[in-house]
């Protein structure tokens, strides 16, 4: 009998904690745009920095990533441009959605969102990672609205097309693990983890990743390296964000659709007369770099870079360099 007390009061506590943090972070981190509903019923919120010039710059986050992404690199194209970025349902400040995450349904958000805060076209689309596959597919369906493509260091269309068993195993790991990511985040866990490694613990955290985890304990390590890239400032909202069940669900739901996405992204190929430049990070494979270089062969204005000392978050790495790419093609295609 008192152990299911102990355990009652344990559970309460873990749900008051966590209806405590969600509510102070709401006061303290509120979204610097504006959120709008699009008719697939989600809410989006979508960030814009710059004076409203054309074509306008929109930014789309890697598969877990919000508008926070782009962070050091929006900020310097909104010097020259005006410049867009925004959270995907379940993301950042973005309410969550019942419609299927596939990159028909994504795009279409996109456009909606767009519409919804009119912002002038046509677009220069810049898709990080994942990011990739929706901005090919959103030019595919939209080509009277982009000027031009650039992705950084995307995903791989063809292997996760056709992506063998022991891939499909990590990914189904990665969503397995964001499920259970999602519980603990109810019942603050989560959060309790995340605030003591933002004060400068690391002992306690990490036994909590390596309990929670299991073997998807490096890919927790690799997502608060990555997030220590950030500015200083950003560094507490992300958390506040991932301290959320939502942001969980969300990112299962995504990593899920990846290889239905990549299927369909090779059936949605951008129009040749697109311009497109894909910046690979040094750490790319042979392989990747193969695909990227085809994508651009015969397209005019277009090129593929690899940026040397780079990882995959390069946009994070080397804003300046980034930022100075959009710029040169902005003025290619103006």
């Amino acid at each position: 009998m008192i152990v299911f007390f102990l355990i009652a009061l344990f559970v309460s506590a873990g749900l008051l904690y966590q209806a405590a943090g969600d509510h102070r972070d709401a006061q303290r981190y509120p979204p610097p745009g504006h959120v709008v509903s699009v008719p697939s019923g989600a809410q989006l919120h979508v960030h814009a920095e710059g004076r409203a010039t054309s074509p306008t710059v929109v930014f789309e986050s890697g598969i877990s990533g919000s508008c926070l992404s782009w962070a050091t690199v929006q900020p310097l194209v909104a010097n020259f441009a005006h410049a867009i970025s925004y959270d995907r349902a379940g993301l950042g400040w973005s309410g969550g959605t019942l419609t299927p995450r596939t990159i028909d349904n994504m795009a279409a958000e996109l456009a909606a969102a767009l519409d919804a805060e009119q912002i002038a076209q046509p677009y220069v689309l810049v898709g990080h990672s994942f990011g990739g596959l929706l901005v090919q597919t959103f030019a595919h369906t939209y080509p009277s609205r982009v000027a031009a493509i650039v992705m950084i260091d995307p995903v791989t269309q063809s292997g996760w097309a056709q992506a063998d068993a022991r891939e499909m195993q990590r990914l189904q790991m990665g969503a397995r693990l964001s499920r259970r990511g999602a519980w603990l985040a109810r019942f603050g866990v989560v959060r309790a983890a995340l605030s003591l490694l933002m004060a400068g613990g690391t002992l306690l955290p990490k036994t909590i990743a390596r309990a929670s985890a299991g073997q998807g304990n490096s890919a927790i390590q690799r997502l608060i390296s990555e997030v220590q890239k950030l500015p200083p400032q950003k560094q507490p909202i992300v958390a506040a964000q991932w301290s959320r069940a939502r942001s969980f669900r969300a990112m299962a739901s995504y990593l899920e659709c990846l290889p239905t996405s990549a299927r369909q992204a090779l059936d949605r190929p951008a129009p040749a007369a697109i311009p497109l430049v894909v910046l690979s990070a040094e750490s790319s494979t042979d392989a990747e770099q193969a695909e990227r270089q085809a994508w651009v062969a015969g397209r005019l204005n277009s090129h593929h870079e690899r940026i040397p000392g780079t990882g995959h978050w390069l946009q994070l790495e080397r804003p300046e360099l980034v930022a100075a790419v959009i710029r040169d093609v902005l003025l290619r295609v103006r």
